[in-house]
């Protein structure tokens, strides 16, 4: 998964939450028909976020519809508990929030352990310094651009540097991903910070086209690295 990862990159990866769940065979037929890399699943318990979503059920049940990649971002309380689902469900990667689990290298030891791409995530008003510390117990920092819980925010732009210390401190290796308000307006300068994920709602399900949405998001990205 970390070397898929590493050779698909920039990779926009569509966020579930924002899909059609009346139409979720059909939307995941056209997101693979769309060639997107990795689908990113937002898991809400109503606790640590004041909203729900879904569960690892519904995970499961599109789990043999594609071999695309699913990230699971687990916006609970206690996500030590739930592992065991979400790694039975089929999901490829695991991102807990470090605000929910301060001391977070035991649980991020054991998704490794299952041979689960391990992710941490961290939000908007928690600094990086919190997180570096950790840095080498993950594969994969979620960058928060907005605060979780609702889709269709607007992007906070003061996380980009967040973005950068990440890309210094942790060299190539780590994979970057951001998440909230990511559109052709805001995807250059993540890019341009060094990340590598770049979580899309609106701006790949309001769009007519799936194909032409991640082509752009990811073209956008790619042009803007280059320049790096």
């Amino acid at each position: 998964m970390l070397s898929h990862l590493r050779a698909r990159r920039p990779i926009a990866a569509p966020s579930m939450l924002k899909c059609d769940f009346a139409n979720l065979h059909r939307e995941i037929e056209l997101l693979d028909s769309a060639e997107a890399s990795l689908f990113h699943w937002d898991v809400m318990d109503g606790h640590f976020v004041p909203n729900l979503s879904y569960g690892a059920m519904v995970i499961k049940s599109v789990r043999p519809l594609t071999e695309t990649p699913f990230d699971a971002h687990l916006m609970i309380s206690d996500p030590s508990k739930y592992l065991n689902e979400y790694i039975n469900a089929g999901c490829e990667a695991i991102t807990i929030h470090l605000e929910a689990v301060p001391e977070p290298v035991a649980v991020l030891n054991e998704i490794r352990r299952r041979g689960v791409v391990a992710g941490l995530a961290i939000n908007p008003e928690t600094p990086f310094a919190a997180a570096e510390p950790f840095l080498k117990a993950c594969d994969l920092l979620l960058v928060m651009s907005v605060h979780p819980g609702f889709g269709g925010q607007k992007f906070i732009p003061d996380v980009v540097s967040k973005i950068r210390d990440a890309r210094a401190m942790a060299g190539n290796d780590l994979i970057i991903s951001v998440d909230g308000g990511i559109g052709p307006a805001t995807i250059g300068q993540c890019a341009d910070a060094g990340c590598d994920v770049f979580v899309a709602g609106s701006s790949v399900f309001d769009e007519p086209c799936y194909t032409t949405a991640i082509a752009a998001l990811q073209q956008t990205a790619r042009g803007t690295q280059a320049c790096c």
